[in-house]
């Protein structure tokens, strides 16, 4: 008699397995500033993040409009966002590897400098 796992084994074990990788890719918040917040044009705006760099990863790079403006050393913190003109930006937190390269894991927020 010949073992066979069950399709719903099979399903609960496909469920599970996706989770771990997720987990080991991974992950980039920001908490500060919100999607969608207002800034102020002269304030000490600043960015405030928490990153795990996944196997992949070795540090992250923060960029506003598509231009780096720091490198982040630190997994959890703030960073300045230096002087934003007003209007709109995209502030952005990429993991990077050992070369610089984006390795896919980033977070961005849309914010609105007045």
């Amino acid at each position: 008699m010949t073992n066979h796992i069950r399709p719903a084994a099979l399903i609960a074990l496909a469920l599970a397995f996706p989770l771990t990788a997720l987990a080991q890719d991974g992950s980039v918040a920001i908490s500060a500033p919100a999607d969608g917040a207002k800034l102020q044009a002269a304030a000490d705006n600043r960015v405030t993040y928490e990153i795990v760099p996944g196997s992949k990863g070795d540090h992250s790079h923060l960029y506003v409009d598509g231009k780096e403006i720091a490198v982040l050393r630190e997994l959890k913190g703030s960073a300045p966002l230096k002087t934003l003109a007003a209007g709109p930006h995209e502030v952005c937190v990429k993991v990077v590897n050992k070369n610089h390269t984006p390795i896919g894991v980033e977070k961005c927020v849309k914010v609105m400098v007045e």
